[in-house]
């Protein structure tokens, strides 16, 4: 159910003493081959950490034979110097994979990726020899092991696995606040088993992203070290059509995306936002992330409120199309708002479960949007105030 779900790939995930807790921290997921392709989104933040710098360009070669990630240090807004710990963790990669299999791994083909508190300079002295000591725990069956080494705030890891006939498609995840990404959400790992190249990956992870990990918004902030990269090794040696592939690198997306929500910093309440006829796709998009980012609708739904009010509130603050007068509202079916005015009895919502699910309609056209989101609870503000990793 990880980055070992399919064949070709080893994982180890250890404790290299970066988190000063005893925690797991540093994970190693390497491609055996016999194909070593590659691609990779990640964030739209103007501020990028050093790694997503490193793996920004490693991507443009099409080829990733390793990646190491770590947990308890982003890595980000550290300078020159945090550049240079990334390319010498690359290089310290390379070199004790190539202890074993020599010529196979070059510095420009190991991906890094970082998560943790912004600003710290990584302790470069337990880092690399935790490269060696991952290096030496790979396995088959590490998947596991490397999804736990990446968590900071996740009370769970997260790992999903798809796939066809004689083929699979694997993922880890990491990630419970700063979710409201541009092209992806935090350290993502796919990997498959199939014999894609690097474009046909790229156009499958772009398309899986823009309508998964892009519609989780969490808490409206955006991360400095969003990475979602996807590894093909052909040991399958099948070549899936594209779309049947396609839709399982969207399938296991999803899967990880809900891990996610339902994983967020102190929330109570998962909320599916679903906006329809909208005149566009991109007016959906717009209306379903002003109502998720909305926190006096988050903080009504965590008190079990049915706030319509709040949804219209928000859909008024788009450049979307729609008359105010048409607009209809569902909480968890139940149409509270019809015609811009009082619909159904309110009291009829049920809130008592952890899902909690939006309809708004802006009888403006046949397009339509799914957002996640999630209640805003005083758990949250008391884990983002005492937080360090």
């Amino acid at each position: 159910m990880s980055v070992t779900a399919a064949g070709g790939f080893t994982a180890a995930g250890i404790t290299a003493g970066i988190k000063d807790s005893g925690a797991p921290d540093l994970a190693l997921v390497v491609n055996t081959g016999p194909r070593r392709a590659a691609a990779g989104v990640f964030t739209s933040n103007r501020v990028k950490a050093a790694p997503v710098l490193w793996s920004e360009q490693v991507v443009k070669g099409g080829r990733i034979s390793a990646v190491v990630l770590n947990s308890g240090g982003a890595n980000a807004c550290t300078g020159p110097k945090g550049f240079q710990d990334t390319h010498a963790t690359a290089e310290k990669v390379a070199a004790v994979l190539n202890e074993a299999d020599p010529g196979t791994h070059g510095p420009g083909e190991i991906a890094v990726a970082s998560t943790g508190l912004i600003g710290i300079n990584l302790p470069m002295d337990k880092l690399l020899p935790g490269v060696e000591k991952a290096a030496a725990e790979l396995s088959p069956h590490g998947g596991e092991k490397a999804a736990i080494a990446i968590k900071t705030t996740d009370s769970v890891h997260k790992t999903a696995v798809a796939g066809g006939e004689g083929w699979t498609v694997g993922g880890m995840a990491k990630g419970a606040g700063m979710l409201a990404p541009g092209l992806a959400t935090m350290l993502v790992v796919l990997t498959t088993d199939a014999d894609v190249d690097s474009s046909a990956l790229d156009s499958a992870l772009r398309a899986a992203t823009r309508t998964t990990f892009d519609r989780v918004d969490s808490d409206g902030c955006m991360s400095t070290n969003d990475t979602v990269l996807l590894l093909a090794s052909g040991a399958a040696r099948v070549t899936p059509g594209y779309e049947e592939f396609a839709e399982a690198v969207r399938t296991v997306c999803d899967d990880l995306g809900r891990q996610l929500i339902g994983d967020a910093e102190g929330a109570s309440k998962d909320i599916r936002i679903e906006v329809i006829n909208a005149a566009s796709e991109d007016d959906a998009v717009e209306v379903g992330r002003s109502v998720a980012r909305n926190n006096l609708l988050k903080c009504a739904l965590h008190g079990e409120d049915p706030n319509w009010g709040r949804v219209l509130s928000a859909i008024g603050t788009t450049s979307a199309a729609f008359d105010p007068d048409r607009l209809n509202v569902a909480i968890n079916d139940i149409w509270v708002c019809k015609n811009g005015s009082v619909g159904e009895d309110r009291d009829l919502v049920d809130m008592r479960f952890r899902e909690v699910r939006i309809t708004a309609d802006l009888a403006a056209g046949s397009e339509s949007a799914v957002i996640w989101t999630n209640d805003l609870t005083a758990d949250y503000v008391h884990e983002n105030s005492a937080y360090s990793s």
